[in-house]
């Protein structure tokens, strides 16, 4: 029997969501708040120039095959891939970087060249990374988190020692050189924890990076959104925007429809792909499965500031992915996570995606995107912004060698109270809620509402966590909740 299905939100855990349970015959209908789809994934064009505004690394590309092959397709007849050689470079000084490149045979060499020795660990390093990676990403990550049984395997078993162990103290013992502790250190931070707070079993990470590679769609990950729109439509979904939902109906403690503008949108079951507790706010307080002392109680990822420019020349001595490293990684970490406040002298990611892409900008032109990761809930004002552009742009120029302040022909920025404003991020996070320990899997905020039936959550505050590859299994695992209940 077909069911309506409304769903909140469009980005990467709603979208794949609706193409699942469109797939099973019933009516799923997107709402979204802002003008455009993608959520924190939109796009945001200007004068040429066209920038990705939130994700920027298309990371395990196996996930996103898997999604694709669920629906007999393939990511290719939807968006065309690019590897990236070099993946990254990372910035340690003036003349001082260090590029990764499209192999393992390669990064070896380049580990080596810095410390003796290393070439050989990093091998064996990776190879207990992949062998984490085959049972986390591909059996473990698929679980809905209801129970603290689903990580109870045979595998993990064997595996105990690295969920009490990590990812910082692991690295450590096997290279001593800074640079390199750091590049082995810097891929989990995608998971939104300090690498002395999450797990060894995490190191899976350092696969996704060394032996998976890092890759681009075409034209932006905004491809991948329109790829997964495009086959929603397919499969029957609507998607209607500048939908903003003002409340969940609920009736009898069952969940019976939405708010929108308001008029009353009558629904067999609601997921939310919209942030959790923002959503939670939409219900009467009894019905309400977190509280806010929970939330003020759990770690988040981080918030950023983020700058969108337009260049009128090329930019020279910089890759498509740069991480600027040369100032204390410990201690911006620490003023993330331990004592919040704006770091003095922050860490920052650097993205030109006109050195793959020539469509993103005017010839001649360079499309630059800066990210420097912030505390959550952190103080933000127009001032603050542009003493911490002032900031990284002066080192970018000193470190790049080169001059590019009066070559901007714009700036658009994008910040804390632009997260809460556009995605109602609870403090204005980023990137959801960290994977630590204590809130991995059945741990974290659950898939279905405690205390409504008929409501379901996606996305990354939910299982099985934040980034994008999370996300689409997110969506995938809310579904499968949904489609259990309904032939039950």
């Amino acid at each position: 029997m077909t069911k309506t299905i409304s769903i909140i939100g469009s980005g990467f855990s709603s979208l794949a969501a609706s193409c699942y349970l469109a797939q099973q015959g019933n009516k799923v209908i997107i709402y979204e708040k802002n003008p455009t789809i993608g959520g924190r994934a939109r796009q945001f064009k200007k004068d040429g120039f066209t920038f990705d505004m939130g994700p920027s690394w298309y990371w395990m590309p196996d996930v996103f095959e898997r999604f694709f092959q669920d629906f007999n397709k393939k990511p290719s007849d939807y968006y065309e891939l690019v590897k990236l050689n070099p993946a990254y470079r990372v910035y340690f000084g003036i003349n001082d970087f260090i590029s990764i490149y499209d192999n393992l045979a390669a990064i070896k060499n380049t580990f080596e060249e810095i410390e003796k020795g290393s070439g050989q660990k990093l091998e064996t390093f990776i190879n207990q990374a992949k062998s984490n990676y085959d049972i986390a990403i591909k059996d473990l990550v698929y679980r809905p988190g209801v129970s603290p049984l689903e990580l109870i395997t045979k595998e993990t078993a064997l595996k105990l020692n690295q969920f009490l162990g990590n990812v910082s103290a692991d690295i450590r013992k096997k290279f001593k050189n800074k640079k390199l502790i750091q590049i082995l250190e810097f891929p989990v931070l995608f998971l939104g924890a300090k690498p002395t707070k999450t797990p060894s079993f995490y190191n899976f990470m350092n696969y996704a990076d060394f032996g998976l590679g890092t890759w681009h769609p075409k034209t932006g990950m905004f491809d991948v959104i329109r790829g997964i729109e495009k086959l929603a439509l397919e499969l029957g979904v609507t998607i209607k925007t500048n939908s903003p939902i003002e409340k969940i109906i609920v009736e009898g403690k069952t969940a019976t429809g939405i708010v929108i503008n308001g008029e009353i949108i009558k629904s067999d079951i609601i997921l939310s792909g919209a942030d959790y507790q923002h959503t939670e706010t939409l219900l009467e307080k009894e019905h309400r499965a977190y509280s806010d002392n929970y939330w003020e109680s759990r770690i988040f990822a981080p918030s950023s500031l983020l700058f969108f420019i337009g260049f009128n020349k090329k930019i020279e001595n910089i890759s498509h992915h740069a991480l600027f490293f040369d100032t204390d990684f410990d201690q911006h970490a620490i003023d993330i996570y331990d004592k919040p406040k704006w770091p003095k002298e922050p860490l920052f990611y650097a993205n030109f995606p006109s050195k793959t892409d020539l469509t993103c900008a005017p010839d001649g032109m360079e499309t630059g995107f800066f990210l420097i990761p912030l505390a959550p809930g952190i103080e933000d004002n127009q001032s603050l912004r542009e003493e911490y552009f002032e900031k990284i742009i002066t080192r970018f120029e000193q470190l790049t060698q080169q001059e590019i302040r009066n070559n901007i022909i714009f700036k658009e920025s994008f910040c804390k109270n632009d997260f809460v404003q556009d995605y109602n991020a609870y403090k204005g996070n980023a990137y959801g809620m960290a994977n630590t320990l204590l809130q991995t899997a059945f741990l974290r905020p659950k898939l279905k509402s405690k205390k409504v039936r008929n409501l379901y959550f996606t996305g990354q505050l939910t299982v099985p966590g934040p980034g994008v590859p999370p996300a689409l299994i997110s969506g995938k695992l809310a579904a499968e909740l949904i489609q259990k209940s309904l032939r039950s």
